[in-house]
């Protein structure tokens, strides 16, 4: 076997003469000195510090020489990296801030200009409607109560004394789940949250209950199978159809203006005895006899269908736990989908849920 080769001159190594690592060293400065972008240090960076760079592979080449020679090759080497990763870095700051610099005086905004803002929305006028509502009778010392939409038969049905065979129970105007024995629906109106109210309170009783109902009606200009509705309720002493005909007075020049009356039908609803259909003064002609007969809103009536009311059955007193010996109530309910139609001149109910934003935004945020 041979000895170590103690005489091994590392200059005899091309890469790792003075000379040559000089020119690698001058080489590299060179380029990052020429460098006039982020772009261009980034590839002189790969060129001439990377794995592959001519003094990465001169460095390889100290491991194979003698100990006594690896001092200062590595000296050299090391020295002439040292001195392109300082250059490297100092020209990368100078760039850096000759691009920012750039950047500035390119993107500056003039902010005396005027600028286009992103729209702002508007709330959907059920919405408002409902808010508008509530504030109302708030406004009267009144309650706003809300329930479920997923209602049990009785509450939605036999507590306001719609008997199993009355016709609202059919397939035809109720969404019933399944299974059938559990007896539950999707809420056919907001009554059942005034049956809740007397259930779980003792009169006296002022309640406004605005929320969304399900019938298994066909989508059309006028009717949809999801709608909203508003009802209320008073329950107290001495209460009568007089108190009945002021609350709705007042409500309805809240809504339409204080131009508009209410006049009474006599009806039939099962839940109210004597029961009314409320309607409204119109609200375009006020039944001028001069515009009257050409008013397309009333169709010649001079008067517009509301909604209905009465004073509460005592049978659903009884139901929901009242003495009606002692307390007596009126209740009312009104379409609100029909009432923003009506108030905005909106010919197709459907407009209110094609989702067309164009649709909304004339009715702002309602604040």
């Amino acid at each position: 076997m041979s000895a170590p080769n103690s005489d091994y001159d590392p200059v005899e190594v091309t890469p790792l003469r003075a000379d040559e690592v000089e020119r690698m060293r001058d080489e590299a400065l060179a380029a990052i000195a020429a460098a006039e972008s982020l772009d261009a240090l980034k590839q002189v960076r790969i060129d001439h510090t990377g794995d592959r760079s001519p003094l990465a592979l001169a460095n390889r080449e100290i491991g194979a020489l003698p100990p006594a020679a690896r001092k200062d090759a590595g000296q050299r080497v090391g020295q002439a990296r040292g001195a392109v990763n300082q250059a490297l870095a100092a020209r990368t700051a100078e760039v850096e801030a000759v691009e920012f610099e750039r950047r500035l005086a390119e993107e500056t905004v003039d902010v005396t200009l005027p600028v286009d803002v992103e729209p702002v929305g508007a709330r959907h006028p059920i919405t408002t409607i409902q808010e508008h509502v509530a504030d109302i009778f708030v406004a009267m010392g009144w309650e706003v109560a809300e329930g479920p939409e997923v209602e049990a038969e009785w509450l939605n049905f036999d507590a306001l004394n719609l008997g199993p065979d009355h016709p609202a129970r059919t397939m035809q105007d109720t969404f019933w789940l399944d299974p059938e024995s559990a007896a539950m629906v999707l809420r056919t109106h907001t009554s059942p949250v005034q049956a809740r109210t007397m259930l779980t309170r003792q009169p006296p009783i002022y309640i406004v209950c605005p929320g969304r109902v399900y019938r298994t009606d066909e989508a059309d200009a006028t009717h949809m199978p999801v709608f909203h509705q508003v009802e209320g309720l008073a329950i107290d002493k001495g209460l009568s159809m007089a108190h009945l005909k002021g609350t709705l007075d007042h409500f309805a020049r809240a809504v339409y203006g204080t131009e508009i009356t209410t006049r009474f039908r006599p009806s039939y609803f099962p839940f109210t005895e004597p029961s009314a259909e409320v309607d409204l003064l119109c609200y375009v002609c006020h039944n001028d006899p001069a515009e009257v007969a050409s008013c397309r809103t009333c169709g010649g009536e001079g008067w517009v269908e509301w909604g209905g009311c009465g004073v509460v059955n005592p049978r659903v007193l009884v139901a929901c736990g009242v003495d009606p010996e002692e307390y007596s109530g009126f209740a009312f309910g009104m379409g609100l989908d029909r009432t923003v139609t009506s108030r905005y001149d909106i010919a197709d109910l459907r407009d209110l849920w094609d989702g067309d934003v164009r649709f909304t935004e004339p009715f702002g945020v309602g604040l």
